[in-house]
């Protein structure tokens, strides 16, 4: 394997000397290393990891890997994306690792996973994982590694129940899931033994010093860039929104103790810098943030913001932008119906969004990339009118402007107000119906792939009998026929794909990550839902009169 692209690597870091007795680990990305290395999470946990000189860590991924060891003890996978899952399976066969964790012997590395795919629902993936983590890393990763050197030399049944009593380790081997029949319901989630904790609480980090990359190359998929968390979770908490409801409370890096000393250390090695977080411009001191990357010495550094709110859009914004080599920016609208907006609680007025437009384009920028998304419970076919209504007033609004309408489907995530509800089944014909109107408008539709939100509706509603299809499916490859096949094969061992993908789930229904708690408990996110329904029933009301 090439370990020259290692060498090409800027460490923002001094990874220790391991002792004598280090720990070995490996730390794996299920991906080729341009995608693994531009995930700031990744470069996170491995930093913390390698700056530790009781661990001796080497890094995998699909295409390249480090030097490992012989026999390692531990073997962790940041898990970004869902489909990924299928290179897990890989990357443990290739290592002589049994998949799934009730087949590893003591002699077998425990195997643990962590990010934002696992915090969200773990179940489909809790037959291949010994340990998951659950939650932010700054916690979690350091009581992990200590727990385990206290049961380092126990058998692994030890270790395991040892790891259990720390807050946001999650063994699943340790639950019992009880179904109402084969393919019916849950009927009950119970830890093993009493000597295992009911619930498991995700951990949150509550510091004001947020991640910077540890790690700079040309080999990343966004070139040198230096990245700088600027704000973690989002304050409008959409009710479909797994980034804003999971990773709650809304945190802001501080401005001089955390943002202004990281960018100084990482335009020392490279002038690309990118601005990352669900709502950046809603730091409290962006403004400072700025002017601060504004001053004369940073005139060639080139900028990236991830998606800002909407009626954060100056003129001021998008010349420091246009300035700094971006072309484009990116918002997210949803919808272009103020219903819709108001029962997903989207806090913005029509007057914002061709506001945004305007100032973008004064501000010197060339394109604007609006999200938007189909099937949001309640939407019916008189709000997408209202969406091509005001992809046209925009157009006009801002002559000239490149305008982009990157559009999805609805897709329930675990932990948000909307996981009862399931994927509308009309979505794709609502897709068809944007692309057509809005085409020869001149405006890019980029439609993501429907079946693609049927397979992650599956992986982010599955419980753990889910795990069985996910290697079958493996094997047939991952298109949508392969999981309707694997279905077929396992017919009366599961629910079948309506149940997990379109139904409606009832609110008395135990939920596959029932033992798992996020940040609001469920009777808080049953209130946010109650205010979106009465939005929905007050609307089909007034269309009724």
């Amino acid at each position: 394997m090439s370990s020259s692209l290692f060498a090409l690597e800027h460490l923002l870091f001094t990874p220790a000397t391991p002792k004598n007795d280090a720990i070995p680990v490996i730390f794996a990305f299920p991906n080729e290393y341009t995608v693994g290395i531009t995930s700031l999470g990744y470069q996170i946990v491995w930093s913390t990891l390698a700056m530790r000189d009781d661990l001796e860590v080497s890094r995998l991924f699909t295409d390249i890997r480090e030097t490992l060891p012989r026999q390692a003890e531990i073997l962790g996978f940041s898990v970004s994306w869902e489909l990924d899952y299928v290179n897990i399976l890989n990357l443990l066969e290739s290592l002589n690792i049994p998949i799934r964790a009730n087949q590893r012997q003591d002699n077998h590395p425990i195997v643990f996973g962590g990010g934002t795919v696992l915090t969200a629902n773990p179940e489909p993936f809790a037959e291949f994982f010994d340990v998951i983590l659950l939650g932010d890393g700054e916690n979690l990763l350091g009581n992990f590694i200590d727990a385990y050197k206290e049961v380092r030399n126990a058998d692994r049944k030890t270790q395991l129940i040892a790891l259990a009593q720390v807050p946001g380790i999650y063994i699943p081997s340790l639950y019992q899931v009880e179904y109402h029949s084969l393919d019916g319901a849950i009927k009950s989630i119970q830890p093993i033994s009493s000597t295992v904790p009911a619930v498991v609480q995700k951990q949150t980090y509550r510091g004001n010093t947020l991640s910077a990359s540890t790690v700079v190359t040309e080999k990343a998929a966004w070139e040198n860039i230096f990245m700088v968390e600027v704000v973690r979770s989002c304050p409008e908490m959409c009710r479909f929104c797994l980034a804003s409801y999971l990773t709650l409370p809304f945190r802001t890096a501080s401005l001089e103790g955390s943002l202004i000393p990281a960018i100084e250390r990482g335009l020392q090695v490279t002038n690309r810098l990118g601005l990352l977080g669900a709502s950046v411009t809603q730091h409290p001191e962006f403004h400072e943030l700025l002017d601060y990357i504004n001053q004369p010495k940073y005139d060639d550094v080139r900028l990236s913001i991830a998606s800002v709110r909407t009626n954060t859009v100056t003129v001021e914004l998008a010349q420091t932008l246009a300035k700094r080599d971006t072309k484009s920016l990116t918002i997210a609208v949803e919808s272009g119906s103020e219903k819709v907006r108001s029962i997903i609680n989207k806090k913005l007025e029509q007057e914002d969004i061709i506001q945004a437009a305007i100032n973008a384009k004064s501000g010197g920028l060339s394109g604007l990339k609006l999200y938007g998304m189909v099937g949001i419970p309640g939407e019916e076919e008189s709000d997408l009118d209202a969406t091509v209504a005001m992809m046209k007033v925009i157009k006009k609004a801002a002559p000239g402007l490149r305008l982009t309408l990157g559009c999805s489907s609805f897709v329930p995530k675990a932990h948000t107000p909307f996981q009862w509800y399931g994927v509308n089944k009309q979505a794709e014909k609502r897709l068809q119906f944007l692309q057509k109107q809005l085409k020869p408008q001149g405006i890019d539709f980029r439609p993501e792939s429907y079946n693609w939100s049927i397979i992650q509706a599956l992986i982010s509603r599955g419980d753990r009998r889910i795990s069985k299809l996910l290697e079958l499916t493996r094997s047939f490859g991952d298109s949508l026929g392969s999981y309707k096949r694997a279905f077929k094969e396992l017919k009366g061992q599961l629910p079948d794909l309506n149940f997990y993908v379109y139904d409606e789930w009832s609110h008395e229904q135990i939920l596959p990550w029932h033992h798992l708690q996020g940040a609001l408990p469920q009777h808080t996110l049953l209130k946010h839902l109650g205010e979106a329904q009465s939005l929905m029933k007050s609307s089909s009301e007034l269309i009724l009169n």
